[in-house]
């Protein structure tokens, strides 16, 4: 049998509605039965129902009533109303207002098993249709990033909450992590989706270039100039500009900066128009910038100004959960692009990339995907096909590098994690080796949706 569902029976007439909770329990499903359509509200308000059976013909609120508001509240739940024979158009009608189908009195318990079954597959169907409705729109929504681990879901909810606004977001992180992937994501998510999304590499230019890139400049104004040419800031009119690698800027080209930041006001290189532009500023960086700021190398007044919501992208080794999800996806493309067939990663082969540190971070996940689509031949991955640097990490399992400032749920989550999969995946034995009670880690693998 299926898994059991929830089911509801309205039903005034007492022995018909204990003869129906009996046959569902039979087969196994959790049945509450009520007489009125009141205490069919009360239980629903209490609890979830897959599948409500209600009588037309009730005390207090009637049936059809009670449909219209079901349908209302608890769209995804079906209803098979019951009725005698003479109140079929009754009962049609109430199909037409949302019912899955109807029973006629006396109830036939043959057609009465089929109607349950064939209702529940709708609402399962429906319910698979909706998750999957809803994966796409946060696929859509959120840019092609991928992960459910808890640390992705706070950015998602971080990202969520600004994208509708124009504050100033800096992005932080290692390299690697997916910054430009998340500013694009704000960016779509925005009422600025149809302008223009612009990126600027302030790591990748001298002084001498910064302005002219950022701000453009006007024909004549040095050798060379031969036309006049936008800068970043007025391509990015309208829309978001993101400037990777903002803590690389010199402090002249900080100065440069924050003055246009603060009025949206500036003038092309040589030109002597006051052009002003709308703009939504995002940042990113590697850096710490409150680090550099007391070392005099990032001014204050310009880390405040771009820092008025900080998003940090947690590195790879802090998201292991997601590591199956990223490589799964990186296989399917690279296998897509290079023409090559399917291929899979063995549990073992899996197992030593979620051990593995990842300074590279999602960057170089991907990468060695794509190596290894064209490299390995045989369509399931194994360890042997794995780089060395990735086997070299087995020495390291019973070590774990904290980064400051990490949360400790976070490092709770982790420590637990990293010695299931690391240590020993008896749940015993790891309880013990953690201080804690067999019953205490079972509730934590839980709480943290730990996979082992």
């Amino acid at each position: 049998m299926k898994s059991p569902a929830h089911i509801l029976i309205v039903d005034d007439e007492v022995n018909i509605r204990g003869a129906l909770v009996t046959m569902l329990e039979e087969k196994g499903h959790q049945v509450r039965g009520v007489a009125t359509a009141e205490e069919g509200l009360t239980q629903l308000e209490a609890a979830p129902f897959q599948l409500v059976f209600t009588d037309l013909r009730m005390p207090g609120i009637r049936g059809m009533e009670f449909l219209r508001h079901l349908k209302r509240t608890w769209p995804d739940t079906e209803i098979v109303v019951m009725t005698a024979y003479g109140s079929i158009d009754t009962a049609v009608e109430a199909m037409r207002c949302g019912a899955y189908d109807y029973l006629v009195k006396p109830i036939d318990r043959e057609r009465f098993s089929i109607i349950v079954e064939k209702a529940l597959e709708r609402h399962a169907l429906t319910t698979e249709n909706k998750q999957l409705r809803d994966q796409l729109e946060t696929r859509t929504r959120f840019d092609q990033m991928i992960g459910t681990s808890e640390s992705m879901q706070r950015v998602y909810s971080l990202v969520e909450n600004v994208a509708n606004t124009d504050v100033t977001v800096l992005l932080t992180g290692e390299s690697g992590t997916g910054k430009e992937l998340i500013s694009r994501a704000i960016h779509h998510m925005s009422p600025r989706a149809d302008g223009p999304f612009i990126t600027m590499n302030c790591g990748a230019l001298p002084d001498d270039l910064f302005e002219s890139e950022l701000f453009g400049y006007e024909r004549g104004a040095f050798t060379g100039a031969m036309t006049t040419k936008m800068g970043r800031f007025e391509l990015a009119d309208g829309g978001t500009l993101l400037l990777d690698e903002v803590g690389e800027l010199s402090l002249k080209s900080q100065v440069d900066f924050l003055r246009v930041l603060e009025t949206k006001e500036f003038r092309r290189l040589g030109g002597t128009k006051l052009l002003k532009v709308d703009v939504r500023i995002i940042a990113a960086t590697n850096r710490n910038l409150e680090e550099a700021v007391k070392e005099g190398d990032f001014r204050e007044d310009l880390y405040y100004r771009l820092n008025v919501v900080s998003i940090c992208v947690p590195p790879l080794r802090e998201r292991r959960d997601d590591i199956p999800l990223l490589a799964e996806r990186f296989l399917s493309e690279f296998t897509a692009r290079h023409r090559r067939d399917p291929k899979d990663v063995s549990v073992d082969a899996m197992k030593q990339l979620r051990l593995y540190a990842w300074p590279g971070n999602i960057r170089q996940l991907r990468n060695l995907m794509e190596r290894l689509v064209v490299t390995v031949k045989d369509s399931i991955i194994e360890p042997e096909h794995l780089p060395e640097e990735i086997h070299a990490r087995k020495e390291d399992t019973r070590t774990m590098v904290v980064t400051l400032g990490t949360s400790l749920d976070q490092l709770e989550r982790e420590m637990i994690q990293r010695t299931l999969i690391q240590i020993t995946t008896h749940r015993g034995k790891a309880a013990k080796l953690l201080g804690i009670s067999p019953r205490t880690l079972q509730y934590k693998i839980k709480e943290y949706g730990i996979r082992d």
